[in-house]
Order: C-alpha cells, then structure tokens, then sequence
C-alpha cells in the first residue's frame, strides 16, 4: 500500500514553513510542494490538490477558498490553516481537546480548519466552563492576548529581524476597531450568547502567547469560584497529551507568566488565578502561537486524519 499524498499549498510563510519542517522527514507521508515558478500557476495547483490525499492550505483567506473551489476529487481532504472556514457549518473545527469526541470528528472529516491562534487559548479556557454551565453565556467576556510578532506572518519577521528593527516597537496592541476576525470564531466555538471584547497586542519577541481572561465572581453562575472553574478544567483535560491545568497550588506562587515557555511544542498550559477577597478570577493560557496555535495544531490533526485514511 502506498504512502498518503499530503500536498502542502502556501509553504512558504512562517506556518507553511514549520509544517513542512515537522513533516518532511517524516517516512509515513509522501510530501508534495510547488516549485516555486508553480506556486501562483492555478492550473498547476488545482492538479496538485486533486492529485494528493490530504491538502494543507497555508494561505490567505481569498486564496484558500480559492483552492477549495478548485478540488473535483471527492477522495482529497483538507486542512485549511487559513480563517476562511473557521465559521462555517460544514467545516469540521479542528482542535481536537475542545469538546468530548471533537478528535473523532476530526478523524473522519473531510475538511478540517484549523483554529486561530488566540481562539485557541481562549476557546480552550472558554469552552468547557461556557458547556459546564459555570460561566454564563451571556458574561461580558473580555480577552486580552500578547503574540510574539511572528502572529503577524512574514510581514512581522521582516519588520523585527529585516533592516528596519531598530524602529521596531517593543510592544503594540492593536485591533482597536474591536472587530478583529477572530472574535466571531471564538463566540461561535465558545457557546457566547454576546461578542466578547478582545484586544490583541504584539511584543518584540519572535513567538509565543501569553492570553488572559478576567472574572467578576458575582457575575459567575451561583455558588462558583476560582475552585471551581480550575476543577472543571482539570476534568476535561485530564486525558489530554497536549492541553494541561497547572495544580491550583502551583499557581498560588506563580508570580509571572513567560509568553515563551513553551515555544517549539504543541503543548498549552492553563492556569486559574483567584482572589477570594476581591472576588476576582483570572484564566491563563500559554502556548506557542506557530505550535499548539498554528503549524503544531495542523500536524496534529493530519495525524488524526491519517489514522482513518
């Protein structure tokens, strides 16, 4: 029996380029690029999608609908990593620890898109507090998140590490029309009855995030707190390989959160911060925004999907 084509489109950017670095050595998959005299022929491309078993889209959101459009072989799976499809109903959501059986689905799916970076963290926080009932649905929810600037694509590696770093910010938020394209995403995927406010910052490291969700206690379904929530998480990530809950006690004595401690992994760690006298909750995620938030994120759910080739 022949190795799986797995085609990646678009690998030339910084996710594209981390997801063929994990891949190409593997002997499992026959991996498939364009040259790059190929890259923007159509033709071209639309053969090498038809031809593959599972297609990798690493490419803007235009671009990536684009190749979907173009795919006639019924038996081609895809992984867009772009936020085209993220809201689409036909789209298998693919962050395979959000919700009992999500991995299954995955697995069995023909098209997979793979979730954004912040939503990651913040659906990861979100979700099963939202689905437990502990956070009602309709909390104004506020989300704040710093990216190492790599978040931004090529665009960012070149404006921190190009010929114009010197007058590289050491820190900016941005998204201050409160309409950044991952918001409808994470309402959607957390079960939010209203938008969340979410503001977005860049730092002037290379990757790595660090997001933060803050609580009013007394805005929180009755009778629960910090104890509560961090119990519920540590639950539904039990069995996880790559989502873990710092122990309530190790967070006690954190006194900082690195947006860097995990960078080169799939893994994201979530912590419950409380203060019982202010009444006062804060959830944590960190990760690796081109890890467990992008390229990471992408191998995992290819392997889900081979395993049901």
């Amino acid at each position: 029996m022949s190795s799986p084509v797995v085609f990646i489109d678009g690998d030339q950017g910084t996710t594209g380029l981390l997801i063929h670095e994990r891949l190409r050595s593997r002997t499992d998959i026959r991996l498939i690029t364009l040259a790059a005299a190929e890259r923007k022929d159509l033709r071209r491309r639309a053969e090498a999608i038809n031809a593959c078993d599972i297609a990798i889209l690493c490419l803007p959101d235009a671009a990536a609908r684009e190749a979907v459009a173009t795919i006639v072989n019924p038996a081609v799976r895809v992984i867009d990593a772009s936020s085209a499809h993220r809201t689409q109903p036909n789209w298998t959501y693919g962050f395979p620890e959000m919700t009992p059986g999500q991995a299954e689905r995955i697995a069995n799916a023909s098209r997979v898109t793979n979730p954004g970076c912040y939503p990651t963290g913040a659906l990861g926080l979100l979700r099963p507090l939202v689905e437990a009932g502990f956070i009602p649905g309709d909390y104004p929810i506020s989300i704040h998140a710093v990216s190492g600037y790599s978040g931004r694509g090529r665009a960012g590696v070149e404006e921190y590490e190009g010929t114009g770093t010197a007058n590289a910010p050491s820190y900016q938020v941005y998204g201050l029309e409160l309409a950044h394209k991952h918001t409808p995403e994470i309402q959607q995927h957390a079960g939010l009855l209203e938008r969340p406010v979410f503001v977005p910052a860049y730092g002037a490291f290379r990757q790595g995030i660090v997001l933060t969700v803050p609580l009013a206690v007394r805005l929180l379904a009755p009778g629960v707190n910090g104890a509560t929530l961090h119990a519920c998480l540590a639950r539904h990530y039990a069995q996880s390989d790559h989502v873990h809950v710092l122990p309530l006690q190790e967070s006690c004595v954190l006194k900082h959160l690195d947006p860097q401690m995990l960078n080169g992994t799939n893994d994201m760690h979530l912590s419950v911060f409380s203060s019982t006298e202010h009444g006062h909750v804060l959830l944590s995620a960190v990760f690796d925004n081109l890890g467990k938030g992008a390229s990471g994120a992408a191998v995992q759910n290819l392997n889900l999907m081979l395993a049901h080739q």
